[in-house]
């Protein structure tokens, strides 16, 4: 099948989302990985963990006839382990690179179609994931520039070279 236009808009929308994510937090090194503003927060290799984690899950939702899996508890613990921002890093790219395929892999019809019931978005178009998505991942992306800041880095603006 070849992508049409609306193909292209759904997955340069999450491209431009990757790249903003990039360039605003790229001032983070390993070294920050284990870095939280106060106890009980994530860490900075959390938060992009949790970034990845939270693509895939709107992607798993989108595709499984009993949608999104509301079970937060598992979700949160699966991250404890994650104290790599370099792993967290490579998560994410891949986590990218798995919604990009799944917008690039359906057909219009399939977009347009409705999500699974349920609380989360439930019989919204499946596209509609794709602007939740990309809120998500902001929210995150600032979170990680205020740990820069505290971190005594200034991250560059998102939106330029």
């Amino acid at each position: 099948m070849s992508p049409t236009p609306q193909h292209y808009d759904y997955a340069n929308q999450l491209l431009a989302s990757q790249d903003f994510f990039e360039r605003s937090t790229r001032v983070l090194e390993e070294a920050d990985s284990g870095f939280r503003p106060q106890p009980g927060m994530m860490t900075v290799a959390q938060q992009v963990a949790h970034t990845a984690q939270t693509l895939d899950w709107f992607i798993e939702g989108a595709s499984r006839p009993g949608g999104f899996d509301l079970d937060f508890e598992k979700h949160a613990k699966a991250l404890d382990a994650m104290t790599s921002l370099a792993a967290a890093r490579q998560a994410l790219a891949t986590a990218y690179a798995n919604a990009i395929h799944f917008l690039r892999s359906r057909s219009p019809e399939e977009l347009a179609g409705p999500l699974p019931p349920g609380p989360v978005m439930g019989g919204q178009p499946i596209s509609d994931i794709v602007w939740a998505m990309v809120e998500h991942t902001a929210h995150h992306r600032g979170a990680l520039t205020v740990y820069s800041r505290q971190l005594g880095k200034v991250p560059p603006m998102p939106y330029g070279g």
